[in-house]
C-alpha cells in the first residue's frame, strides 16, 4: 500500500514520535540495569524465572542458568549496554532497521529467559510479561516506518545521504 506525500509525511512524524518515547522508556528501563542491585542480583532473577514452570521446560532455563552462572556479572554488563544502545538507536534514530528487528529478538530473549515466557501460568496470573509486548512493538515500528517511508527526524536520513550503504541497515 502506497501513501501520498502528505500522509507519509504525517505518519512519519507520528511514528517518530512513538520511536522516540519507546526510547526514552527503554533509556529508563537501561538506567535501572546499571544499577548495582541489577548486577548482584542477576543471575537470581534467572532462577527466579525457571521456579514452578513446567518440566518440559527445564531444560531450556537449566541451560541458561549455566551458560550464565559462569560470570553472570559480565552478562549483566552486557545486557546493561545493549538496553542502552536499544535506547539511543531508537531516540535518535540510528540503524532503525537493524534496531526494530535485533530488539525485537532481544525482548523474546528477556520474556523468554528473565520473564519465564511471562509464567508459570496459573488461576492467579495476571499478565504474560513485557518482553513479548516489546516485541510486537518493535515489529509495529518497522512496519509502521515502512509504510511510512524515510524519516526527516531520524539520523538515518542524514547518514543515507552521507553513506550509499547505509540504507540497507536503517530504512525498514
Amino acid at each position: 500500500m502506497a501513501l501520498n506525500k502528505k500522509s507519509a509525511a504525517y505518519l512519519s512524524k507520528h511514528v517518530a514520535a512513538l520511536r522516540i518515547i519507546f526510547g526514552l522508556i527503554w533509556g529508563i528501563d537501561a538506567a535501572f540495569k546499571w544499577q548495582p542491585a541489577f548486577k548482584s542480583g542477576f543471575l537470581d532473577q534467572i532462577q527466579g524465572a525457571a521456579v514452578g514452570q513446567p518440566s518440559w521446560l527445564q531444560g531450556w532455563f537449566n541451560f541458561w542458568i549455566h551458560l550464565l552462572g559462569h560470570n553472570p556479572h559480565l552478562f549483566a554488563f552486557i545486557v546493561a549496554v545493549v538496553e542502552s544502545l536499544i535506547a539511543l538507536a531508537l531516540i535518535f534514530g540510528i540503524a532503525r532497521r537493524a534496531t526494530y528487528l535485533w530488539a525485537a529478538l532481544f525482548s523474546l530473549l528477556i520474556w523468554s529467559i528473565a520473564e519465564g515466557f511471562g509464567g508459570p501460568y496459573s488461576a492467579t496470573s495476571t499478565d504474560i510479561g513485557t518482553g513479548i509486548i516489546y516485541a510486537i512493538v518493535f515489529l509495529s515500528l518497522y512496519g509502521l516506518d515502512r509504510l511510512a517511508g524515510q524519516s526527516k527526524l531520524s539520523l538515518d536520513n542524514y547518514l543515507s545521504k552521507k553513506l550509499s550503504w547505509w540504507p540497507i541497515v536503517a530504512e525498514p
